[in-house]
């Protein structure tokens, strides 16, 4: 749920909308279905507190909107809830709590643990202290994370849209909505938009990123408008409400799921063409030999871009080599490499640690 369907224009927050979504929730979980909020607020609720009119730009500004805000937020939930018999947790993330594999296991036991617990998870991005270079940047890619994180079946965007249509329908009466998207295209990417709030971060845009980020690894996503929440039952149920987004049928599962989507890249690996074939169409790893290029700092067993000679992104995976030791042994065979290094070089990246982000 975005700030934007949670505050009114002025960025107060709106309490009906919150007593409408809360009630929606708790009914839903007592059908039996688990539940986790992703929800904004927090830096809008602090901004109506502290004064503030326009979100502000300045990072320390934002993480003193969000210290105010966020226990205003959770109060509010803990009280709504609370009505309905509902147990609810707080959990606040930052981009590095995903980026680190034990981190994001020890996140993935929680959310299981709560679950498992009948415990409603409301979940935002720790604004108080997230830098610019460790933020999601916004709650639709955090929400496409936890659902990943979570194995969710299905991740419901709520704005203030009615869901992705032909082109923007604030500039454009003739758009149409686009019930459903079998695969994101190229066209696709092109009618999205940009942010339609000032209280907001993203706009049509971000939520494309968010539905590529769940439907590739194996999850549905609804994007749908937030005066819609109140039939989430009767979304669930089959209702034909918004864009449904299929999930893709050969989905990331697994570590490969943190490797593709979780794990932050600490460098790039540019590759030849043979390469390139070998790993695209011939379910090979990556070898010394077929690399071309290295670039940042990066050590072993951190996840690394694997990039073509068109400068074109195909792969991410875990190095079991380090930059520096890759520079000394990039087009070497693997014989030569061992050589060189004093130590035996099999595979730089292995097939199992290995994410295709595309195929020719």
């Amino acid at each position: 749920m975005g700030t934007s369907s949670l505050t009114y224009e002025n960025g107060s927050l709106n309490l009906n909308a919150f007593e409408l979504l809360v009630r929606a929730v708790a009914d839903l979980h007592n059908s039996g279905v688990s539940v986790v909020l992703v929800s904004s607020g927090a830096i809008a609720a602090g901004m109506s507190r502290l004064g503030i009119e326009k979100r502000p730009k300045a990072i320390p500004l934002k993480q003193a909107a969000a210290a105010v805000g966020q226990p205003l937020l959770m109060h509010l939930y803990e009280k709504l809830f609370a009505e309905y018999g509902k147990t609810v947790a707080q959990i606040l993330l930052t981009r590095e709590d995903l980026a680190l594999r034990n981190r994001y296991v020890n996140a993935q036991n929680t959310f299981i643990t709560l679950l498992n617990e009948n415990v409603i998870p409301i979940v935002n991005e720790n604004d108080t202290v997230a830098i610019e270079e460790l933020k999601f940047g916004d709650n639709d890619s955090l929400s496409a994370q936890v659902a990943a994180l979570c194995e969710a079946d299905l991740l419901i965007i709520f704005s203030d849209v009615e869901g992705l249509f032909t082109a923007d329908p604030r500039q454009d009466k003739e758009a149409k909505l686009i019930s459903e998207v079998t695969s994101l295209t190229d066209e696709l990417w092109e009618k999205a938009s940009g942010a339609g709030s000032k209280r907001g971060t993203g706009g049509m845009y971000t939520k494309l990123l968010a539905a590529d980020i769940a439907t590739k690894t194996g999850i549905a996503v609804i994007i749908a408008h937030a005066k819609e929440q109140k039939r989430l039952k009767e979304i669930l149920d089959g209702l034909s409400i918004g864009t449904f987004f299929y999930p893709n049928k050969e989905s990331l599962r697994g570590k490969s799921r943190w490797v593709a989507f979780g794990a932050c890249s600490s460098g790039t690996i540019v590759i030849d063409g043979g390469a390139k074939e070998a790993l695209l169409n011939e379910g090979k790893s990556l070898l010394s030999s077929g690399i071309i290029e290295v670039k940042g700092e990066f050590n072993k067993g951190d996840v690394v871009d694997i990039e073509d000679l068109e400068g074109q992104i195909i792969a991410r995976g875990q190095a079991r080599y380090s930059a520096g030791e890759l520079n000394q042994i990039q087009g070497l065979s693997s014989f030569e490499a061992t050589k060189l290094l004093g130590k035996e070089v099999n595979t730089v990246v292995h097939r199992n640690d290995l994410v295709l982000f595309r195929r020719d």
